[in-house]
């Protein structure tokens, strides 16, 4: 975020180039004063696992203030951090223009930063966050790599724990063997002329996960997309560097900025929208890669050009309206809201959009999934975000929707598993049927239109 001049929140650019950046001393001494406040306020002593371990760490402490915490007990605090940003958009009164000047999440950042210069990360970790590398990998080797990455296969995923530190309870996505973009190159899909809309056009950014791990999303979003009147185009010329901002790799992410900026600006002066299908890399786009290079004009420029993907399908029903066809869905919809939609600041939009489904009954859920990343699926701290997750778990179940949506795909995952969980608790009775996987809100709207012949259980 920028400064504006009615005193609304903003950000300050993240300062990583600077040496100072990643002086101990320097940020141990933020980091208390930060924390000092944190400790006065405890606002956000139910939002995540960071709050609570920094409160027991200073209620435990001999004096039980943070005077006599010892600074090697933070790493606890940093581990829990998802990077979610629901603390400085939701929760903290003390964000810019305060004097206080609180950014906890910027605060982990800058730790993790630190901690990958200093070789703190492991190979195994720092290879979980190449995401695009390893789909490109195990592409060639889908159907191995699933049966590998089964949670019913015990050996295999057992020696993930040991060589790659991955719990062998974690939800794993699957590989495809044909990636999004490459069935978007072939399979051309008309547009609907008659649509409101027509005329407008979009690029869809691929991601990592609709490119690898589940074109069916992609091909959801193209459908309803030219349904009504929106000729598309797929691009991916790279990851977003969402997996490597978690672990502080800064540089990375702003060379993977620098490189789609450019491809996006290419569409965007050809009059193409730019619709990222997943809020983490909408909000990559929209708002962390300005603050990485705040003096990069490609990508403030992109910033503003951004739309993530249920936004935009808003926008089209709130200007145009919407083509005709949406049927309703029998056995209504519950749908979670990511972290990352509501950290982008424009409302709850794939609620929204589902809501655009006729007499569909819909519950809606703004609360974390508990998933954030790798932070889900690594054994350090999977069954953190399990317990983190578990309420949101436990509404779904008791809503007994026929269908389950997260606009996040891996936030999606973790809702079942942690449905899956609950379910097999001892003493639980009978469980009624139920979705068997969540889906993406554009997936529910394509179904809604009749494409796809999927059926509710």
């Amino acid at each position: 975020m920028e400064q504006d001049k009615s005193g609304a929140p903003f950000r300050h650019p993240i300062d990583w180039r600077r040496e100072g950046f990643y002086d101990r001393a320097a940020l141990d001494a933020e980091s208390r004063r930060i924390f000092d406040v944190c400790h006065g306020c405890r606002r956000c002593f139910n939002l995540c696992d960071s709050f609570p371990r920094l409160f027991e760490l200073i209620d435990e402490s001999k004096t039980g203030e943070l005077d006599s915490v010892e600074s090697k007990g933070f790493a606890r605090v940093v581990e829990a951090c998802t990077l979610c940003d629901m603390c400085f958009m939701v929760k903290c009164p003390y964000v810019p223009p305060h004097e206080f000047n609180i950014d906890f999440p910027h605060l982990m950042l800058r730790h993790r930063a630190l901690a990958l210069r200093e070789g703190q990360l492991g190979f195994a970790e720092r290879r979980l966050a190449e995401t695009e590398a390893n789909g490109r990998l195990a592409r060639h080797l889908a159907p191995l790599a699933n049966w590998a990455t089964r949670k019913s296969n015990r050996p295999t995923r057992t020696l993930l724990r040991w060589l790659a530190g991955i719990h062998p309870d974690a939800r794993l996505p699957r590989y495809e063997s044909r990636t999004f973009l490459a069935r978007a190159r072939e399979e051309a899909i008309a547009v609907n002329t008659k649509a409101p809309a027509f005329g407008r056009k979009a690029a869809l950014f691929a991601t990592c996960f609709l490119n690898y791990n589940d074109t069916a999303i992609g091909e959801a979003a193209r459908r309803v997309l030219a349904h009504n009147g929106i000729e598309t185009e797929v691009f991916f010329p790279a990851c977003c560097g969402m997996p490597k901002l978690e672990q502080g790799d800064l540089k990375t992410t702003a060379s993977r900025a620098r490189t789609i900026a450019g491809a996006a600006l290419a569409y965007v002066d050809k009059g193409y929208a730019i619709i990222a299908p997943v809020p983490s890399c909408a909000l990559m786009m929209k708002f962390e890669w300005p603050l990485i290079l705040p003096e990069d004009d490609a990508v403030k420029r992109l910033a503003d050009q951004v739309f993530d993907l249920s936004e935009y399908v808003v926008d089209i029903a709130r200007n145009e309206g919407l083509a005709p066809g949406l049927k309703p869905l029998p056995g209504g919809i519950t749908a979670q809201v990511p972290c990352h939609e509501r950290a982008q600041n424009m409302g709850a939009k794939s609620a929204e959009m589902l809501r655009l489904i006729p007499e569909t009954e819909l519950a809606v859920i703004e609360r974390c999934s508990g998933h954030g990343g790798t932070f889900g699926v690594k054994a350090a701290t999977h069954e953190v975000a399990v317990r983190v997750g578990k309420p949101v778990a436990r509404q779904a179940l008791e809503r007994a929707s026929a269908y389950v949506a997260s606009a996040c795909p891996l936030a999606a995952g973790h809702l079942v598993e942690g449905m899956d969980k609950l379910e097999s608790e001892p003493g639980r009775g009978p469980a009624p049927p139920r979705a068997g996987r969540a889906h993406h809100p554009i997936e529910l709207m394509a179904l809604s239109y009749g494409f796809g012949d999927e059926a509710a259980p």
